[in-house]
């Protein structure tokens, strides 16, 4: 909603991870060149690890837009919790062969096909997102599949990409062998607060952001602090202080704003509370048919009170506004649809 207001031509902050928007902070930067370095060497495996929306994703799909598809296969394969068996029948789902069948025939089926893409030129490079969801059965799978090999080179390379917990799977000892394998591992941490600055204002631009809204310094650094760097938790939060600016017509967005929608983002996952502050199982004694204190027995204090209900009554004010707006732009395109229909 807040794209026309502030005259961007798109959403600067969706959540979906486009190659478009891709921001080469530092860390950045060294885990996609691990990765073309993976690709250069043609075998073996690269590992990449990161918390929750540090970026991985969108580092495959860039990937991806860069990849010469003449000469080299590329298919991504976001894992859940699949076993060995799982894991065989996933491969051979991503190429897209047949997925059904008994191991040997999947085998035997998958070595054809990239032998195949061999003849014709091409090498296979399969990418595992969520990699911390394997079974280690499943992560052996893979090392097995390397074992397909020709004098002219392997047949398939693997780039696993997954959370922190992942490298404490390949420190097992069942992993030895395929730690043998990894020509390159990289850790992607969070962005400092120059390079989120720089983060936020490479996707405004590509919107067409002319600093409207402008974000002030300060703004900056409480959406570093409030986010701790993480690319996802940034696009949420920009998304909602944006959102925030458009309902209050702010052509400014200063540490106050950015102050007060990440307070309210934090309190959408708390458990419901009375407008005394008070939580919905307390009120209902949590369940188990306990009776509630008599009334004074635990001190309210009025001024955290009060500052609730303003916060309150800030969020509906703007809520109200939210509608109004949406209803304006709902009769400006029925009127549009209407006047486009044949007499």
């Amino acid at each position: 909603m807040y794209e026309h207001f502030y005259n961007l031509s798109g959403k600067p902050f969706q959540l979906n991870p486009d190659p478009a928007f891709f921001y080469g902070s530092r860390g950045h930067q060294r885990a996609m060149a691990y990765l073309e370095y993976g690709v250069h060497q043609a075998e073996g495996f690269i590992v990449i690890t990161g918390e929750v929306g540090a970026g991985k994703t969108t580092l495959v799909r860039n990937l991806f837009e860069h990849l010469d598809t003449d000469t080299l296969l590329a298919v991504q394969l976001v894992s859940t919790q699949l076993n060995a068996d799982d894991m065989l029948r996933a491969v051979c789902g991503a190429f897209g062969l047949p997925d059904e069948g008994s191991k040997a025939t999947l085998l035997r089926d998958l070595e054809a096909y990239l032998m195949d893409c061999q003849r014709a030129g091409k090498r296979a490079l399969l990418v595992v997102d969520e990699a911390q969801n394997l079974d280690p059965a499943a992560v052996e799978e893979l090392r097995m599949l390397s074992n397909f090999q020709t004098r002219w080179g392997s047949l398939l390379q693997s780039f696993l990409l997954g959370q922190p917990e992942f490298r404490a799977t390949l420190q097992s000892p069942s992993m030895r062998q395929l730690r043998q394998r990894v020509i390159a591992t990289y850790h992607l941490g969070p962005m400092d607060l120059e390079e989120t600055q720089a983060y936020i204002e490479h996707r405004l631009r590509r919107v067409g952001w002319q600093n409207d809204p402008e974000f002030t310094p300060e703004a900056y650094r409480v959406l570093h602090e409030a986010t701790d760097g993480v690319p996802r938790r940034i696009n949420t939060l920009c998304d909602r202080v944006m959102l925030m600016g458009f309902l209050e017509e702010l052509h400014t967005l200063d540490e106050n704003a950015v102050g007060e929608v990440a307070r309210e983002m934090e309190q959408d996952f708390l458990a419901p509370r009375s407008a005394f502050g008070v939580k919905t199982e307390e009120i209902n004694g949590g369940g188990n048919g306990q009776m509630l204190a008599e009334p004074g027995a635990a001190d309210i204090d009025d001024a955290a009170v009060s500052a609730r209900l303003e916060r309150l009554d800030s969020r509906v004010s703007r809520l109200e506004r939210y509608v109004v707006y949406t209803s304006k732009l709902s009769r400006q395109i029925l009127t549009m649809v209407n006047r486009r229909k044949p007499a």
